[in-house]
């Protein structure tokens, strides 16, 4: 597995493409990374211990040379692609590469793809139309450009997959003509439940929430759109004044959404908690009533699927593969940047407990589709029916 994106810095690729790893070693698959190498900074920022991860046996990770990258984390690497890695993968003999990215990491995968005559697979988890809107070009013509190489990209593989199918709908729209398919990133929310309302009560006093809380946990950045949720909430304090907003998670937008809240007189009713570490994190899930996210650049949004697991509701935008994932059992959705409609159906939750019950036994039902056990077995089958045809 080739990525770009892998920890230390914090994300939902690297949560995801460790966990397929790791469901997959435990069937006795072998598993090597490839990824940039990362500065003792990186760990620091991300408030890790500058070491390498133990991913457990059949799982090798090899660093591959980088410079920093730009990221809203703060912590982005970008392998460099100059063969590197070929001779631990002459070495390794592996059936496929699958690669994650289509820059740095990615590169170097199609590189030993061709050299060595390794069957490449790949996914798309970035919609890059979207993230092109926030980067240092903001042109028509370099967003075309972009998206042709994508689709250029990944029609060297033999397979792709997304998180989501409107991704592949875009790449489609500009040359991509590969077979291709629809797949969730695995949900491990083994840690991630309900709790009855004593201990909901407990928790709410630790973290000094209101009986009436919404939840953002993820990426502080501007494709986020977390001011939509703050603007919001500035809307349902006036019929809940006791509402309450936590924010968990670290991202170069933190200071500017900081600001929004003070300028909004929210300060003591919008509380950022920072990184959370994940032993602490279902507490915060357990804590609130309504998971909110307006996120534009969401191709499936791990954090939201957690949510669902906990129990309580979702209230996401209309963007991407957020509607592909929100189904009416378990939420709704509203207009990208509509934080009037946001506000609205978070009052409407408030106003109706028993539809706010509803949507979170259905979201607990929803997510067991997309658990880490399903999709490794799936990854698992499309690896063998590629490796069949091989033969």
């Amino acid at each position: 597995m080739f990525s770009d994106n892998f920890y230390p810095e914090i994300s939902g690729i690297s949560d995801s493409i460790i966990d397929t790893a790791k469901g997959l070693a435990a069937r006795g698959h072998r598993i090597n990374f490839y990824v940039p190498a990362h500065s003792k900074k990186n760990f620091l920022i991300s408030n890790f211990e500058p070491k390498e991860l133990d991913l457990g046996p059949n799982i090798e990770i090899f660093r591959i040379p980088s410079l920093p990258y730009p990221t809203p984390s703060k912590a982005g690497r970008l392998a460099l692609p100059f063969l590197f890695t070929i001779r631990h993968i002459k070495k390794f003999k592996p059936d496929f590469i699958h690669v994650h990215h289509n820059f740095g990491a990615g590169i170097e995968a199609l590189l030993v793809s061709k050299i060595l005559h390794i069957p490449l697979i790949g996914t798309n988890h970035t919609p890059m139309s979207e993230f092109m809107k926030y980067g240092p070009i903001k042109s028509k013509w370099a967003e075309r450009a972009m998206l042709k190489y994508v689709s250029w990209f990944y029609n060297k593989c033999i397979w792709v997959s997304s998180p989501c199918q409107a991704i592949i709908t875009e790449m489609k729209q500009y040359g991509f003509n590969k077979e291709s398919g629809t797949m969730s990133n695995p949900i491990d929310v083994s840690n991630f439940f309900p709790v009855d309302a004593s201990v909901r009560a407990e928790l709410k006093q630790k973290y000094k929430l209101s009986s009436r809380t919404v939840l953002y946990s993820g990426r502080l950045a501007e494709e986020k759109k977390v001011d939509d949720v703050i603007r919001a909430m500035s809307i349902v304090k006036k019929k809940y004044p006791e509402a309450t907003m936590a924010v968990t998670g670290l991202g170069s937008g933190e200071e500017e959404l900081k600001k929004l809240t003070k300028e909004l007189g929210l300060e003591k009713d919008i509380a950022f908690f920072g990184y959370v570490e994940a032993i602490a994190l279902p507490e915060f899930y357990q804590a609130s009533e309504i998971f909110a996210v307006m996120s534009t650049a969401e191709t499936q949004c791990i954090s939201m699927m957690k949510a669902m697991s906990s129990g309580i509701p979702i209230i996401g935008a209309n963007s991407w593969g957020l509607p592909e994932y929100i189904s009416a059992e378990c939420g709704y959705v509203v207009e990208p940047g509509d934080y009037k409609a946001l506000a609205e159906k978070i009052i409407h939750l408030f106003d109706h407990p028993e539809e706010m019950k509803r949507l979170g036994h259905g979201g607990i039902e929803h997510v067991k589709n997309f658990s880490k056990e399903n999709i490794v077995k799936k990854w698992e089958d499309i690896y063998q029916e590629k490796l069949d045809k091989k033969k």
